[in-house]
Order: C-alpha cells, then structure tokens, then sequence
C-alpha cells in the first residue's frame, strides 16, 4: 500500500495539473468504489464544479471543490491516479473518469478495487471515510518527542506496532517504519515503555528526517509518472532495510534479520539496532 511519501509525490504530480479546472461530467465504470453518498448522488453533487485544491492527509487524498465541498480517496493497495488528455487511452481497470475543462481527465484505476471515494459536503460532518480519527501528521511540529511519548511511553506494544498506529501519527506504514526505526538505531521488537530518552529524542528527530528524504527521493515530472503509468516514483533503491533481509547492513556488514511483528513483516539490523 503506498505510504505517506508516495501519496505526496501523487499530490505534487497531480494538483498543479487539475486546480482551477471544472468537472464537466464523470464516467463510472464501477459504482462501487464510491462510497458515499451513491453514485447517482455523487454524480449530480459532483459535476459543473470547480476544484479549488488537492491535499493530503495520511494516506487520503482530498479534492477540495470550490463550493467546499471535498472528495476524499483512499488508493488502498493498487489504486492509481492519472492526468490525461481528453484523447488518451482507458488504462484497464479504470473506474472513474472525471472529464474536466482544458480537454483534461483525471483516471482513477484499481486492479484490486479497494480504492474508494467519499463526497463530504459543505457543514457535512465526516463518519464515513475514517480520516477524522487520524492522528497527527508526522511531519508537523506537533508530532514530537512530548507527543509521541505520551501516546506511547507507557505502552508495553512493540514501537513497530506503535509507529503504525494512524490514530496516533498518521501515514506511517510497513515499509518507512522499518527504515525510521532503523535511522534511530531501535529493534522493531522493543516495547514502547523499554526506550530511553535519548531514544526518544532520535526517533521524534528520524520520523520527519526519514520521511521528507523519501518523499525528495520520489520526485518525478508530470510527464515521466504519465509515461510510466504512475508506477516509476517509488523509492526502492534507496530503502537501506525494507526487502533486504538475508543481505549485509548498508552500516556495518552484518546480516539483517527479517522478523514477524502483529502479523507484519519487518526487517532491521541486529547489531545496530539492539
């Protein structure tokens, strides 16, 4: 599932190219990846509007409508987002087509169809797509040593599993918690209330530092993710621990470990992060 630098990179590809354009009419080949309210709805709520902005939160992408309205998306495993011309191709297992001014479409297509879209209108209180009951985002000055400490210091849960909680800090997941943890030198298997202060401290400076160089690393021109399909900007090269286990830490030679965590894989260095 993409993680919080993947959605960024989608959000800095995707918003300069629709904002300001109108939806003059939408195509849906699957009504149910909308989930709220139905697609009926959805389509009349929806079409002469103007969008006004593209933001982000945790793993949500937010169009925000000019009548501040917003359209929350969630990609799920496979979904995939697209700026195209007016003429371009159908991309298999597209399921919404919005047809926007300046002979624009925005493509949503999902292999795996868990994607959702959610339509929350103006003074509409959100109890559908669960993005009120995220945390703080990791990259806001909130989201600190204080903060993370009384959310999680007196945990007995592995701060793997803690790291992943979204109601707590929100885009963190399988893969970036690895590498954080790995930056702040701490054992995925530790639990929360076992670290140190100084632990502390290195893992509130290492969730912001980890993920703003993997969403630098992600950067890609509008026409190279169009070309690639919106599968060419991830990082992979630059993960240190992610998918390596069995081969040597990039920091001191010996061979990473790949453990099990609440039923998620997790891979970090036995010597550096005892």
């Amino acid at each position: 599932m993409p993680e919080l630098p993947e959605i960024e990179t989608i959000k800095n590809v995707i918003e300069p190219q629709i904002k300001g354009l109108v939806i003059k009419k939408i195509t849906v080949n699957r009504s149910e990846v909308i989930a709220q309210p139905n697609a009926d709805k959805f389509l009349r709520a929806v079409t002469g509007q103007e969008i006004s902005a593209m933001t982000r939160k945790g793993k949500f992408l937010i169009l925000h409508l000019k009548n501040e309205s917003r359209i929350i998306l969630h990609l799920r495993m496979t979904g995939c987002l697209l700026v195209t011309p007016s003429d371009y191709p159908m991309e298999k297992h597209t399921h919404i087509i919005f047809h926007l001014s300046c002979e624009k479409e925005l493509q949503f297509s999902d292999i795996r169809r868990f994607g959702r879209f959610w339509l929350i209108r103006k003074g509409e209180k959100d109890t559908y797509s669960g993005i009120e009951k995220l945390g703080l985002e990791p990259l806001s000055r909130e989201c600190n040593v204080e903060y993370l400490k009384s959310k999680f210091g007196k945990r007995k849960k592995k701060i793997k599993e803690c790291l992943l909680d979204q109601s707590v800090i929100a885009g963190i997941g399988n893969i970036y918690s690895d590498e954080i943890l790995f930056l702040a030198k701490i054992c995925p298997a530790r639990s929360a209330d076992s670290l140190t202060e100084t632990e502390w401290e290195r893992l509130a400076e290492m969730i912001p530092e980890c993920l703003s160089y993997f969403i630098e690393k992600n950067h890609i021109e509008q026409e190279d993710y169009l070309q690639t399909k919106g599968q060419d900007y991830r990082n992979t090269p630059f993960l240190q621990v992610y998918g390596h286990a069995g081969e040597s830490c990039p920091n001191c030679g010996e061979t990473l470990v790949r453990v099990v965590i609440s039923g998620r894989s997790s891979v970090y260095c036995p010597n550096c992060q005892k």
